[in-house]
């Protein structure tokens, strides 16, 4: 219950993101049962490639937490990291990724390809699907109101 609890606090930066015009997707990071990072898609209104809710997430939790190695966190995301951000996680070393709905354009965590199954020096686990219907109709209620 406490992933779908998480999920749910992203999916809450995501509808945020869409509130905003930008596409929901939104993003916690929690280390000891503390949310240590968020982050929602900013991409149109910061006019930035790298607007991602993960990056924003991951940027806030290392300030947060003083260091840039993210050992013992989870990351929460409404849609499957892209490689951009899955190379960021590879990174920051987090060990966990929990993501709702599948990305079958871009994501990196097996439906495009699995970046963590690469010859990294780090392996994160990848939980998916967690409220994925709830996530995937976010993000096909923003991209039907765009037509």
């Amino acid at each position: 219950m406490e992933h779908e609890e998480y999920m749910r606090q992203a999916l809450e930066l995501a509808r945020l993101a869409m509130a905003e015009g930008e596409v929901p997707v939104g993003c916690v990071i929690v280390r000891d049962g503390a949310v240590v990072g968020r982050g929602r898609n900013r991409r149109e209104t910061a006019q930035t490639a790298l607007g991602h809710a993960e990056l924003e997430a991951i940027a806030q939790a290392c300030r947060t937490l003083g260091g840039w190695r993210l050992a013992g966190c989870a990351l929460y995301v409404t849609l499957e990291p892209c490689p951009m951000c899955a190379g960021a996680i590879v990174n920051a070393r987090i060990p966990a990724v929990y993501y709702g709905a599948k990305d079958d354009k871009a994501g990196c965590c097996g439906s495009v390809l699995n970046l963590f199954e690469e010859r990294f020096n780090h392996h994160p686990r990848i939980y998916g699907r967690v409220l994925e219907a709830e996530c995937a109709a976010l993000l096909q209620e923003f991209f039907q109101s765009l037509r």
